[in-house]
This record gives C-alpha cells, structure tokens and sequence, in this order.
C-alpha cells in the first residue's frame, strides 16, 4: 500500500527505491536511513524485486518507511544468474508472474511518487527507466576491478577489456538517459569506465562499509585465536557450507584455544545448527560472557564456538581471519581490513565461479580454496604471519572504498532527485514551488 494521502501532502516529497537482492537491500536500508534523517517529512517506500525485503523489518514497525508490490522468495535466493539450475528453480516458482506483477506496480504507483532510485543492476535499472519518473542507479554488484586485475584470459574478460567497462552498451544507453540524475558505483575505478562512455558516474564511498569498524576483543576473547565464520543465509545451501568450514577445521592444532564467531542472518537457527554441532563432536555450554551478545555457546577441544544472529556488526571487527561463503559480509569484512577464505560448494549463490569473482574483486584479499585441506593449510599461514594479514587486509580496503557512502548518496539524492522533482511535480498539479 502506498502512505496515506495526507501524509503525502505533508511531505516535502517522496521517493520509491526498487532493490534486487539481500545485499542490494542492505545497501538500500542505508541509503533510506540516511535519507530519513536528512529529510523526516520525505514519504519513502521500497519494492524489493527479490526475496521478501526483511532487511527493512525494523524501519517498517518505526513507520517512516513503506513497503509496496507483491514479493515472493525465490528458491536461488536471487543467484539465478549463477547456474542454470537456479534460473530453472526460479522460472517454476513463478519468476516471471512475479516480475510482471512488480512492473505493473510500478506503473501503477509511478504518478504517486517524485522519483524512483534502483539499487541493483539491469532490472532494478530497467524498471526505473520504465516508470517515466526521473530516477537514480546505485550499480552495487559490478566493478572494473573482476577484469583489470588477475589473468584476465577468459572470454569475459576479453569482453570487458574490449569495451573498457564491466557494465554493457544496453546499461549505458539507460544510465544516459536524461531523466537519470544520478548514477553511483563502488569504486573510483569503475566510474572513470564509465565516464569514458559519457556516463557521469560517481564514487562517493561505499555504503557496505558503513556502521562497520575495527574494534579490540572483549578480555574474554584476548588470548584467543579469532576466527569469523559466515555461511551465508540461504537454506539449505548456507547449512551446508556451514558444515563444509566446520569440517574443514577438524584437526586444526593450536596452542592456545580458538574463538569461531559464526555471526549469522535469520538462518541457520540454532536449532537447525544443533543437530550439526553435535555430530562433529561439539558440547553445549554457557558462553564466556554476556557481554558477547551470544546466542549459544559450544566447545569441542580447543575450539570455542560462538553463535550470534545478527551479530557481524559487532563480531567482525574482533576477527584476525574470515572463514567464508557468503556474499556482502565477506566483502565488507575484508573492507575492514581483515583477509578471508573461501570454500566455494555446489550453489546456488556460493559457487567456484562466484567465489573466483569474488576474490578477483577483491584484490586476493579473500582467498578461493578448492579444498578443506588447502583451506585449513592457509589459514595456519595466515594465522602464523601477521604481516601477511596486513598486507591482504591494506588491499581489501582499497577495493571496497571508504565508508560514509550512505550519507552522501542521501544528500544527492535529496538534491537531484527529491528537490527538482518535488517543484516540478507541484507546478504540473497547479500549486506553486515551496520556498
């Protein structure tokens, strides 16, 4: 449903965000935060394209944020560009009913809102661009970096080399539009591209890395080895690789005990996690100390494992090593300067060809292990050599950018979409511009 009438004609405008993904979502709530404290009376509604948008949970109950159009979760979890499994899985489900049904929302909610802003790719881009309202693009999965960076001798590869930009003519073409005002990406790198194409690109940080900071272990944790565990949060897949990293530290010797800080989403549940736990040998027992915020707590030799739902934000800055397969969390840990491996499995999200984009991406700075063995021989090295972790952390934070991004895309986007586009819309209904 859209806002109430009268709380439209109290506002100094308003503005629908489309989103297509989990990460997109985060980057989106950010950005919608940011907007809410700069302008409260600003009308703000989402239409998450893929999955059910839980990420704006909380902003929904506070009410300042709307959520419209029909959502459904997908069985890829939005990966299905990721195997063709995952695309046939999501075609049965019901894709494209799903899709037609968001795009006829659009147009049916386009003469209600000043603007639209997308956070995805091509279909957020495309809706945007469809609605007849002048919008903005925040382009969150592509970067340069995947192709200039590494070998560099597949045929994609080619590709984007060949046109100078890993985002394509048909995306430039809607990025060029003049009802776009605004089109920000991740990194400096991939809006010089850009601008190559006479798209006016900009870099302005880099919302993932906001809210995230390194921070000094509890006394609980201080002679422990740390260690960040993050399965991703797509059942059955995320309980899978959670099994998979478990595995994988069977045998792991240490000197000193070792903290593993699986900081997870919605899923997996403790309860889904016991079961698991318990078969590789792992006892339940109370937590070191409140103060963790741990949900559960086992033991199995000298590894300590901690379970904590929504607690990366405040765990990630405690780890010295990540122990991946997920997405936005394993790119915003290595921007905190902390390196990572990854144990790519059979998907849908978590693949070898995702993973291996991944690390590319990210400069080396997450590591793809094509095996338990490897994973557990590099993470001894990473554990033994603190220079090694510096130098692959100092280059995770140079791909993922600064923090402060939500803040100054909220502040262009008040600017070149909200205020222009709020006179304009009260000079056609026959009322004069506000002061």
């Amino acid at each position: 449903m859209l806002p109430p009438a009268d709380r439209i004609s109290e506002s100094t405008g308003s503005l629908l965000v489309l989103s297509n993904g989990h990460g997109e979502d985060l980057i989106a709530l950010r950005v919608l935060e940011a907007l809410h404290r700069r302008s409260p009376r600003l009308v703000l509604s989402v239409l998450p394209l893929v999955g059910e948008g839980k990420a704006f949970t909380n902003a929904l109950q506070q009410g300042w944020l709307e959520l419209v159009g029909p959502s459904a979760p997908l069985p890829s979890g939005g990966f299905s560009n990721q195997s063709l499994r995952g695309l046939i899985a999501d075609l049965m489900a019901g894709l494209p009913l799903l899709t037609w049904q968001q795009w006829c929302c659009i147009r049916r909610l386009r003469s209600n809102v000043d603007a639209m802003l997308a956070v995805g790719d091509l279909l957020p881009l495309l809706m945007a661009w469809g609605s007849g309202r002048r919008f903005g693009f925040i382009g969150t999965p592509k970067s340069d970096y995947t192709w200039s960076s590494g070998p560099g001798r597949s045929l994609s590869d080619c590709y984007h080399r060949l046109k100078g930009s890993e985002w394509d003519p048909w995306e430039w073409a809607v990025m060029g539009n003049r009802r776009c005002q605004l089109v920000a990406v991740r990194d400096r790198l991939t809006a010089r591209g850009l601008r190559r194409h006479g798209i006016a690109a900009l870099a302005p940080g880099n919302p993932m890395m906001d809210e995230l900071a390194l921070g000094s272990p509890p006394m609980a944790l201080a002679r422990c080895r740390r260690i960040l565990l993050l399965c991703g949060s797509r059942m059955p897949e995320a309980l899978t690789n959670a099994e998979r990293l478990l595995r994988s530290l069977q045998g792991l010797q240490s000197k000193v005990p070792v903290s593993l800080l699986m900081a997870t989403g919605s899923q997996p549940s403790k309860s889904t996690l016991e079961p698991l736990l318990e078969r590789l040998g792992f006892i339940a027992c109370p937590p070191p100390a409140d103060a963790l915020g741990a949900e559960a707590c086992w033991v199995n030799g000298v590894q300590m494992l901690l379970l904590g739902r929504g607690r990366f934000n405040r765990w990630a800055g405690w780890a010295e090593v990540g122990l991946a397969t997920a997405g936005t969390a394993t790119e915003q840990l290595v921007g905190l300067g902390i390196p990572a491996l990854s144990l790519p499995g059979r998907g849908p999200q978590f693949t070898k060809g995702f993973a291996q984009r991944q690390s590319r991406l990210l400069g080396g700075a997450v590591r793809t292990c094509a095996s338990a063995e490897e994973l557990r021989r590099c993470l001894k090295a990473l554990l033994k050599e603190p220079m090694l972790r510096a130098e692959l952390g100092g280059i995770g934070r140079q791909r993922m950018g600064r923090s402060g991004g939500s803040e100054e895309i909220a502040r262009l986007v008040n600017e070149r979409l909200i205020t222009d586009t709020g006179q304009t819309s009260r000079l056609r209904d026959g009322r004069p511009p506000g002061p």
